[in-house]
């Protein structure tokens, strides 16, 4: 083939041998071929591609949230029960009125242990989201046994009071002498009081 079988080619095709027109012909087919490979199929290809990965990313998502669907009726369950826990914790805080009663059962129960209460001093209500606290300043002497008593005997009441900060020193023979801070709670209702 030379350059005058290539000009007759685009001047005058049919005067070209049919080998020459046929690789011609292949060779412009292949070139468009080549062409729409490139601006359609590749970015088609890419476009598949990121729309396989949010595919996996949908069904991960999917996948979760069946799971969680599936628990559905355990979760409400549970939230039934943690609603009844809290009906019951909340009646286990006294109201305004109980508390001088909760108090007076704190030291009866020093009393009736033995101890000699050398200060009973209900401090400041502190306000919280939804209950207040009465803090309560102890300072009593005793043996080892009658403060573990009386210890034990606050955890056993049928109200939510707390011991904390509890310090015991000698004080005596065979007597200590126990700090501590007693906190009872009070529930606040929605409107603030109870």
């Amino acid at each position: 083939m030379d350059m005058q079988d290539l000009n007759s080619l685009v001047e005058d095709p049919a005067s070209v041998p049919l080998p020459i027109r046929l690789g011609a012909i292949a060779a412009i087919f292949a070139f468009i071929v080549f062409m729409g490979y490139r601006l359609v199929i590749v970015d088609q290809l890419s476009e598949l591609d990121a729309v396989e990965k949010k595919e996996v990313q949908l069904k991960k998502t999917f996948e979760s949230k069946q799971e969680r669907a599936s628990q559905l009726p355990a979760y409400k369950k549970q939230l039934e029960e943690m609603r009844f826990s809290f009906g019951t914790l909340v009646r286990q805080l006294p109201s305004e009125t109980e508390i001088p009663g909760l108090i007076l059962d704190i030291s009866e129960k020093g009393i009736f242990h033995g101890l000699d209460i050398d200060l009973f001093q209900p401090g400041a209500e502190t306000r919280k989201e939804f209950y207040a606290e009465k803090p309560i300043t102890l300072k009593a002497r005793g043996t080892y046994a009658q403060l573990a008593a009386f210890v034990s005997d606050i955890s056993g009441l049928s109200r939510i009071v707390t011991i904390e900060n509890i310090s015991l020193s000698p004080s005596g023979e065979k007597k200590l002498a126990m700090t501590a801070t007693i906190k009872t709670y009070r529930y606040l209702s929605e409107g603030g009081e109870k």
